[in-house]
């Protein structure tokens, strides 16, 4: 499943992408009977507020921001991070040390990361072919893979377009 790069357009609707990684989370813990906390569920909910990659410290100055009444405290956004990440349900960026939601939570993907230079916005796509040709060269090399990520670095469609737009 490749996911289309849509995401900068000004008319996407962050609350359906929202609400379905809200609810597959929801579904994960109740399948794993794991506890799905206000705190998780809110942090999970900042991640896919966009589709741009967010820091640890961005995520605790937005909970801040929330939160006047009451201060979050590092160590429990990191839990919470943590708890996301072990379960799937969001990927962590190593060269832009960020966290983005991932569409295909509880399923074996690839994790390759379309990621726009100019608006910042990222894609993760996932494709049976180049799971193939990863684990057939893994095994050629008798390596045993225990996680990959790929990170592809350009322009989306939509900053493209703008581009062709504006030197017309």
């Amino acid at each position: 499943m490749i996911t289309n790069f849509h995401l900068a357009l000004k008319s996407h609707d962050h609350s359906r992408c929202i609400d379905a990684a809200l609810e597959q989370a929801n579904h994960i813990c109740k399948l794993k009977k794991l506890q799905f906390t206000p705190t998780r569920k809110l942090v999970l909910k900042l991640i896919w507020q966009s589709h741009r990659p967010l820091g640890a410290y961005q995520i605790l100055d937005m909970l801040a921001d929330l939160n006047k009444k009451k201060s979050i405290a590092p160590p429990t956004v990191y839990r919470a991070i943590n708890f996301l990440l072990l379960h799937g349900l969001i990927h962590r960026i190593p060269s832009l040390n960020a966290f983005i939601g991932c569409p295909f939570p509880n399923s074996s993907h690839s994790n390759v990361f379309m990621i726009c230079e100019n608006c910042s916005n990222a894609a993760e796509i996932s494709d049976k072919g180049l799971n193939k040709v990863l684990r057939s060269a893994c095994e050629r090399a008798q390596f045993q893979l225990n996680m990959q990520n790929i990170e592809l670095f350009g322009t989306c469609a939509t900053c493209t377009e703008n581009k062709t737009l504006s030197s017309s």
